[in-house]
């Protein structure tokens, strides 16, 4: 039983399934996000060569949201589509898990490729799996789930992030390709488990009605008219800003600043903590002031983050720093997929959802394209590096997006309750809390 649902809840099972089958896919995840770009490294990739890593998987990501909505109403299930996609990429990681033991000519093109048809797979699973979720719970349910069961996932990737440095710092001696590829056997076999646990989920038919089958470009036409639309766009802007540096935090951390896996390890184990240790503080906060607040409250310290790098080299500051980006951004994630289940009503909210993960996924491609073409050509103002000074533009690009696109969207939840953005920071730190305790 998940702990902030009562035993009488009629989706229960379900909802219990799904968060203990959050916990493989979360160590899977964990460890594809985080050393997808160190066996790229590994295989010889540049730092451009790392942008396409990133940029590409993620455009044929999102542009595969397009067909969401028709593959699921082909197969008549969205659980269905679930189950077999999860398999699916349990031979995907498998593939992936042999390329550090081969080598053959423009290896690092097939590689993108592989990582490619993953990205398609977990954008259309993720959109699935969130709409069929979603109407598991009422609207005021839903921050509590998905954030206990995000800082559920979030122990999970923790755990599987340190197994990761640790193996990969042990076999850099005796065998570095070796320990990549029983790493990525092993998210192979977590997306096993995840794959069956799914299947203990319930299906809920998703019902067709006149009017759902919306183009994407009708989709934008609403723009100047729809709240949802206007969030959509506030943050795909913020995507864009944020991914001209996003992949390449990694490259500075092993190519210029030449850290270890295991100094690699330890510093993206500060923002999982911070969000893992924060995502029910976030959700507790949403159910009762609403999405839309917390969102423009987290937007707005989203462009310090890349700053803050650029004051020290120091492992325990930059540590510090992921930390309070894993905070800020565990909020900001959270209450940006639980607005979505708010606005949109179930019948349109694959279709919806997909729409909003191909805006962002071409938001991610042309902003690690772009920086990726940056890295290498820009001028090494700040700190004498390239990749310091695209985190400088960077930050310029968070700010202009939140100023210009934040006050256009609007909570869309009517129970929720009216705070002032200053009482709500002081009883996220814990200051004067805005609910009582149970």
């Amino acid at each position: 039983m998940t702990p902030q649902l009562k035993e009488t809840h009629p989706h229960q099972k379900s909802l219990t399934a799904s968060w203990r089958e959050g916990i493989p896919a979360a160590i899977m995840l964990a460890i594809i996000d985080n050393y997808l770009t160190p066996l790229g490294l590994f295989l010889g990739a540049t730092a451009q060569t790392i942008g396409f890593l990133v940029a590409i998987p993620n455009l044929l990501g999102s542009i595969s949201q397009l067909f969401a909505a028709r593959l699921v109403k082909l197969l008549g299930s969205r659980l269905y589509f679930l189950i077999r996609s999860a398999f699916l990429q349990v031979l995907l990681l498998f593939l992936i898990a042999i390329f550090p033991l081969i080598h053959f000519p423009k290896q690092i093109i097939f590689f993108i490729a592989l990582v490619a048809c993953f990205r398609v797979s977990t954008n259309l699973i993720s959109t699935v799996w969130g709409s069929l979720v979603s109407d598991y719970l009422k609207p005021e349910e839903r921050g509590s789930y998905f954030g206990g069961r995000a800082q559920a996932a979030g122990i999970a990737g923790l755990i599987g992030m340190t197994f990761a440095g640790i193996l990969l710092t042990y076999f850099k001696k005796i065998s570095p390709a070796g320990g990549f590829a029983i790493l990525f056997a092993m998210t192979a076999l977590s997306r096993i488990t995840s794959g069956f646990l799914m299947m203990q989920m319930e299906d809920i038919p998703l019902q067709h009605k006149q009017g759902v089958d919306f183009t994407f470009f009708k989709f934008l036409r609403q723009f100047r008219s729809s709240n949802f639309v206007k969030f959509v766009l506030y943050v795909a802007a913020l995507t864009f800003s944020t991914n001209l540096a996003a992949p390449y935090f990694s490259v500075y951390m092993l190519k210029e600043l030449h850290f270890s896996y295991f100094a690699y390890t330890l510093l993206y184990i500060g923002p999982a903590l911070a969000g893992l240790l924060s995502f029910s503080m976030w959700g507790r906060h949403a159910d009762i002031v609403g999405n839309a607040k917390i969102i423009k409250m987290t937007s707005l310290m989203v462009p310090l983050l890349p700053l803050l790098w650029l004051a020290s080299r120091n492992i325990v500051y930059l540590t510090i720093v992921e930390m309070f980006s894993g905070f800020i951004w565990g909020g900001f994630n959270l209450c940006a997929a639980n607005f979505i289940y708010d606005a949109v009503s179930p019948e349109k909210r694959v279709r919806c959802l997909g729409y909003f993960n191909l805006i962002n996924g071409v938001c991610v491609f042309l902003g690690a394209s772009i920086g990726g073409y940056l890295a290498e050509h820009l001028p090494p103002v700040v700190l004498a590096s390239r990749i310091c000074t695209l985190f400088l533009i960077s930050g310029i690009f968070r700010f202009i997006s939140h100023f210009l696109l934040s006050g256009r969207f609007q909570e869309v939840r009517k129970t929720a309750k009216e705070v002032h953005s200053r009482d709500l920071f002081f009883s996220v730190v814990g200051i004067k809390p805005i609910f009582e305790k149970k």
